[in-house]
């Protein structure tokens, strides 16, 4: 018997944030599409990633809130993580978003969905299951997996990565974590806030793509909260003691670290999903960073397009969301669309905050760029002062003329607090333009204003400024 032959205009491999919006956007606009997923629709950033991660996190922040209810004169007991109810909590978060993933929505969209690997068998055919589908245009938005690096001693151990630490219901009683990125540091403070012990483990610099400066301020506040870091580790090591608990141990300039838990973390970043594709039958160019594309997402082979985490640079849903736009007007309106990543922004959602908009004060001076810094603290602030909540600060970089180049946001609610500054480096704005705007008061977005009026504070606080005010006032 022949496997069936589906032919299309679009064929998108990948059920994640990037394929989902191809999908559902060319369909809409009259496209044929079939859309292709070998495993739960929504990919990584609903079933094992963001919105997990987040729902986990916002567990962490009611246990805290309860610990600090104290410091405005109310009184509790401590908190208790009920584990198997908690879990149910964040399962019923991923429960609540996944109709608007699933394949019901996309087959009523009109999409034909494949549930089944796919690979290319030529340059315009894939094969998914028992189907062949020959499409004018693929879509490879297949995202990327938890990289373990080889560590002596961990084919030994079971350990969580993203993709299996959101399933679990038992206490952990002491959580050892590899690896400081945004991942690790979430995963790490979430689970010290639901009564777990905590060591993180890094070996470069926790926090080390954001502004280190901020990124400080992070890391004092989370070890505050009773978590261990050690940074610069070198030669990794792992052992199963007799009992079940397991010992990481490590070198840094303080000598051999030595600490032993009873779960292990791997969050050492991600690896694309290049493999199984057969992509060297379609004539595609990868490596094991992802799919080599052009600015207008065009792979080797100019009718395969690839987004998201397997064509990179950036591993974020909402980049993911930003390219497949990117892709739409190439393929349905054959517009030249380019990317621009001038202004991507990015938060790691530990408590406080951290968020990331442009150049950061490190990244502009080693362009050789003439900057200002700017800097404004939280404690400044009289709604954060209200909330107890002053640590923090905001930090932008612009040119001396005013024109902003980035911004680094740390405190409570910095992801929201980024909003002007995103608007306002991709629409290429003056600093004045948010010196003029009428922020509502008490807000914490009142800092925002603030921190741009402070651009001007030299020349309207001077001696010469004095001087014209006196002989104005001399003239009244």
């Amino acid at each position: 018997m022949t496997n069936p032959m589906i032919s299309t205009d679009i064929c998108v491999i990948g059920g994640g944030s990037g394929g989902l919006s191809v999908a559902a956007g060319a369909v809409q606009m009259g496209a044929k599409v079939v859309l292709i997923e070998k495993g739960a629709m929504g990919g990584d950033c609903l079933n094992t990633g963001c919105v997990p991660s987040k729902a986990i996190l916002a567990a962490g922040h009611h246990a805290q809130t309860v610990r600090e209810a104290v410091r405005f004169g109310i009184d509790t007991a401590p908190p208790a993580t009920d584990w198997p109810r908690m879990h149910r909590h964040v399962h019923e978060v991923i429960a609540a978003i996944a109709p608007n993933d699933s394949v019901a929505r996309f087959e009523k969209l009109g999409v034909t969905v494949i549930q089944a690997a796919a690979r290319f068998i030529d340059h315009h055919t894939v094969a998914a299951g028992d189907a062949r589908v020959r499409a004018k245009y693929f879509v490879v938005a297949t995202g990327s997996s938890p990289f373990v690096p080889p560590i002596d001693g961990l084919d030994t151990i079971p350990y969580f990565t993203n993709e299996n630490i959101f399933a679990n219901q038992e206490p952990i009683d002491h959580l050892l974590v590899i690896g400081g990125g945004p991942i690790g540091m979430e995963l790490a403070q979430a689970h010290r806030r639901l009564g777990a012990k905590v060591t993180v483990l890094e070996a470069m610099r926790l926090l080390m793509k954001d502004d280190q400066e901020c990124a400080r301020i992070v890391i004092d506040r989370l070890r505050d909260e009773g978590i261990d870091f050690y940074e610069s580790g070198r030669n990794i090591r792992l052992d199963r003691e007799a009992g079940g608990a397991i010992t990481v141990r490590c070198d840094n300039e303080d000598g051999e670290v030595c600490v032993t838990g009873s779960h292990l973390l791997i969050a050492t970043g991600r690896r694309a999903n290049v493999d199984e594709l057969d992509l060297e039958r379609a004539g595609v160019a990868y490596s094991p960073k992802g799919i080599t594309v052009d600015a207008r997402l065009r792979s080797s082979n100019r009718r395969i397009f690839a987004i998201g985490d397997v064509a990179g640079p950036y591993q974020f849903t909402h980049m993911a969301a930003y390219q497949a736009g990117i892709v739409i007007r190439n393929i349905l309106f054959k517009l030249p669309a380019k990317v621009d990543y001038r202004a991507v922004p990015w938060v790691t959602y530990t408590d406080p905050e951290l968020a990331h908009i442009g150049l950061s004060e490190a990244q502009a001076t080693q362009q050789g760029k003439q900057i200002r810094v700017l800097r404004w603290q939280m404690a400044e602030n009289d709604r954060a002062q209200a909330e107890r909540r002053t640590e923090g600060m905001i930090k932008v970089i612009t040119t001396p003329k005013g024109r902003i180049l980035g911004a680094t946001i740390v405190g409570l609610h910095a992801g929201e607090l980024l909003q002007p500054w995103v608007l306002a480096i991709s629409q290429g704005m003056n600093i004045g333009s948010l010196a003029s705007m009428i922020a509502p008061y008490p807000t914490l977005s009142e800092a925002n204003k603030r921190i741009a009026g402070s651009f001007y504070s030299d020349k309207l606080f001077s001696a010469t400024t004095r001087r014209i005010v006196r002989w104005l006032m001399r003239l009244s």
